[in-house]
C-alpha cells in the first residue's frame, strides 16, 4: 500500500511539473507584448505617462520580462513552489493572488453547489431509469433527460436569461449581488447572493443533469445482468438493498471519476456561463486576463486549475479501494 502511495503522489507530482511547463509556455506563445499592450491602452484612453519607452522598459525589468526566457522559466518554478504568483500586468500592482483569491469563492460556491445537486439528483435518476422495477412515470424522463444532455450549458444560460431574466423578469440576468450594495456575513447579503446566483446555478444544473442521468442509466444496464445481481435476488434481498448496496453502488466507480474531474476542474468555473451572466467568478476573471493579454494572471489561474486537478484524482485514486472493494492497490 505505501509503494502504492508513493507511485501516486509522484504521477501527481509529475503531472504538476508537467502542467507548470505547459502554462508557463502558451502565454508567451501568444503573439504581441502584454507591456507594450498596457501602454496602448492607456495612451488611447488619453494618459500621459511621459517617456513611455523607458517606462516600458522600467515595467518590464520590474516584471522579470527583461529577462531570458529560461531565466523567466526558472524564476516561474520557484515562484509558484513558493504560491508566489507574481502581479497583475493589466491591473499593476494588484498581485495575481489577490485576484484569484478574490474570485475563488463565487466559483466555489456556484460551480460547488450546482455540480453536487445534479450529481446527487442525475445519479439517483439515471439509475432509477434503468431499474426493471422503478415507476413508468421515470422512464418517460428517459426522452428529456437525453434532450437535456446534448445543450451546453451556456446555450441553456442564453434562453434562461431570456425567458427569467427578459421576457418574465423574475430573476437577475448579471452580477453576483445588486449594484452598489455592500456585502457583509449577514443574512441579506447570503441572500442577495443566492438570489443572482439562482440563473446561472440553474443553468448549469439542468445541462449536468442529463449528463449525469445518462451515464448512470448505461451503467447499471452494464450491471443487470451480472451473477452477483442473480444471486442477490435469488437470496431473497430486500428490492432497496439490491438497487442501493448491489445496483448503484457497483456502478458509481465512474461517476465518481468524473466527479473528481468535474470538481477539480471547479477553480477554473463555467467560463462561458459567468461570462454570460457577469458573474464574478474565476472563469470571468481568466476571461478578461487573457483579453487583456494579463500573462501573469493567466498563469496564475490556470497554474490553480492544474495542482486542483491533479489533487482531485490523486484523492480518488486513493478513495478507490474505499470506494469499490474491487479495486485494490495491486490492480
Amino acid at each position: 500500500m505505501l509503494a502504492y502511495i508513493l507511485r501516486r503522489v509522484g504521477m501527481a507530482a509529475l503531472v504538476i511539473f508537467v502542467a507548470l511547463s505547459v502554462n508557463f509556455a502558451i502565454p508567451r506563445l501568444m503573439p504581441g507584448d502584454p507591456v507594450e499592450q498596457q501602454f496602448a491602452a492607456i495612451s488611447a484612453a488619453g494618459g500621459q505617462v511621459g517617456d513611455i519607452n523607458a517606462a516600458m522598459q522600467a515595467m518590464r525589468e520590474r516584471l522579470g520580462l527583461d529577462r531570458s526566457l529560461w531565466q523567466q522559466y526558472l524564476a516561474y518554478l520557484g515562484n509558484s513552489a513558493r504560491l508566489e504568483l507574481g502581479v497583475s500586468v493589466a491591473s499593476y500592482p494588484q498581485r495575481v493572488s489577490d485576484i484569484v483569491l478574490a474570485g475563488l469563492p463565487w466559483t466555489v460556491g456556484l460551480l460547488g453547489t450546482a455540480t453536487l445537486i445534479s450529481f446527487v439528483f442525475g445519479t439517483m435518476l439515471g439509475a432509477l431509469m434503468a431499474w426493471p422495477k422503478a415507476p413508468v412515470m421515470l422512464k418517460v424522463l428517459a426522452v428529456p433527460v437525453v434532450v437535456l444532455s446534448a445543450i451546453p450549458y451556456f446555450i441553456l444560460g442564453v434562453v434562461l436569461m431570456a425567458v427569467l431574466g427578459i421576457m418574465w423578469p423574475v430573476l437577475p440576468v448579471a452580477g453576483g449581488y445588486p449594484f452598489g450594495m455592500v456585502l457583509n456575513a449577514d443574512l441579506p447579503s447570503l441572500a442577495a447572493i443566492a438570489y443572482h446566483a439562482v440563473l446561472p446555478g440553474l443553468s448549469i444544473v439542468l445541462a449536468s443533469l442529463g449528463t449525469w442521468a445518462v451515464g448512470m442509466r448505461g451503467m447499471v444496464v452494464g450491471v443487470l445482468g451480472e451473477d452477483y445481481m442473480m444471486l442477490a435476488e435469488a437470496k431473497g434481498l430486500p428490492e432497496r438493498r439490491i438497487f442501493l448496496a448491489y445496483g448503484v453502488r457497483n456502478a458509481l466507480l465512474p461517476q465518481f471519476t468524473q466527479l473528481a474531474l468535474k470538481l477539480g476542474l471547479l477553480v477554473s468555473g463555467a467560463i462561458l456561463v459567468e461570462v454570460i451572466f457577469a458573474y464574478p467568478g474565476i472563469g470571468y476573471r481568466l476571461y478578461v486576463a487573457i483579453g487583456q493579454k494579463d500573462v501573469f494572471v493567466v498563469q496564475g489561474i490556470v497554474l490553480l486549475l492544474s495542482v486542483s486537478i491533479a489533487v482531485a484524482m490523486l484523492v480518488l485514486d486513493l478513495l478507490y479501494p474505499l470506494i469499490d472493494p474491487r479495486v485494490t492497490a495491486r490492480s
